[in-house]
């Protein structure tokens, strides 16, 4: 066989391949009203929330653990700095997005409307960071 038919074959293997791989992950699929098996339900009968109480507890502890490793009580003073520092971040993004808004046309309000956008998602940041203070402020 010359170059071109080993790529050609090559080729068609691949193709053929990745149907296969295309196939059988449709065949694995799931139409949108069928009734997962109760393997695939929480480990209770009693359904999904039958398992919630060993849930909430994996979830307790993994926010015990996570705290744990901030050390949050001990480094508050800096985790506060940080804050105040992201804050006075997006309060500089946020007057030169104000400041750069692009008025468009009364044909093209787009542009203006994606700089308002960009605004709102600061804003939501700063609200975010002020959530964050409260919760280091807070933590024990």
């Amino acid at each position: 066989m010359n170059e071109d038919n080993c790529n050609v074959l090559l080729g068609f293997l691949v193709i053929v391949f990745l149907g296969y791989l295309v196939y059988s992950s449709l065949l694995k699929g799931r139409e949108g009203l069928e009734n997962a098996s109760p393997s695939e339900n929480a480990s209770s009968s009693n359904g999904i929330a039958g398992n919630a109480t060993t849930y909430a507890s994996a979830v307790k502890q993994k926010t015990v653990n996570l705290n744990d490793t901030l050390l949050i009580s001990k480094y508050r003073k800096e985790y506060e700095t940080i804050i105040l520092n992201v804050d006075d971040l997006v309060n500089s993004m946020m007057l030169k997005t104000v400041a750069s808004i692009d008025l468009g046309t009364a044909n093209t309000p787009s542009k203006m409307i994606e700089g308002m956008k960009t605004l709102n998602e600061l804003s939501a940041a700063k609200e975010s960071l002020n959530k964050v203070m409260k919760f280091v402020e807070n933590a024990s």
